[in-house]
């Protein structure tokens, strides 16, 4: 019965044995299928001839024309606009203020900004013109501000800033930070 009670006893550390190694065999990990497993996905939604409508508080604000869109889902949710867009800014009576025209476009949708780049042009109804490499649109103040070169063109105002603007959407605001150019000024001192 000894001899009996020891072979078992062999046979199962034996076993114990040879399914450890196999556990251990098995745990062995190709580091190609840990990379795929672990990578971050970047996830891209396309559609073509975009005209979107942008609302606040139940009232149109802005329509946005561009023939490209992507939706790009990663780390950061934003969308671009890498061939172009058109905005159409609305009034609270939805008559349109301003328009915007730039050659590419990236809105981040957490913080309600857009970033405008190449030849970005925004005139306003009155004919006022702003013009700059690139330029941010923050939706929830309406404003549009860049730290770059911009030029300003209105009736008897041609302003060149070296280092940058902040205006309303409207541009019946416009503050330039270190300004040059020619204004017209009135016989009374007042610009006009």
């Amino acid at each position: 019965m000894n001899n009996l009670y020891f072979i078992l006893k062999i046979f199962y550390y034996t076993a114990a044995f040879v399914i450890s190694c196999f556990f251990l065999w098995s745990c062995e990990n190709d580091p190609k299928q840990i990379d795929e497993l672990t990578r971050k996905v970047t996830e891209v939604e396309e559609a073509r001839n975009i005209e979107s409508f942008l609302s606040q508080d139940g009232k149109m604000k802005a329509k946005l024309t561009a023939p490209i869109m992507l939706r790009v889902m990663s780390d950061t949710i934003y969308v671009e606009f890498p061939n172009s867009l058109h905005v159409d800014f609305y009034n609270d009576s939805t008559r349109i203020e301003s328009w915007l025209d730039s050659k590419y476009g990236k809105y981040f949708e957490n913080l309600d900004k857009v970033y405008l780049r190449d030849s970005v042009v925004v005139i306003n109804i009155k004919g006022d013109t702003l013009k700059c490499p690139d330029l941010w649109w923050d939706q929830n103040t309406k404003l549009f501000y860049t730290d770059k070169y911009a030029e300003y063109h209105a009736k008897g105002k041609n302003i060149y800033g070296g280092k940058g603007l902040e205006a309303t959407q409207d541009m019946s605001s416009v503050t330039f930070k270190e300004p040059t150019g020619i204004v017209e000024v009135s016989d009374n001192g007042i610009i006009e």
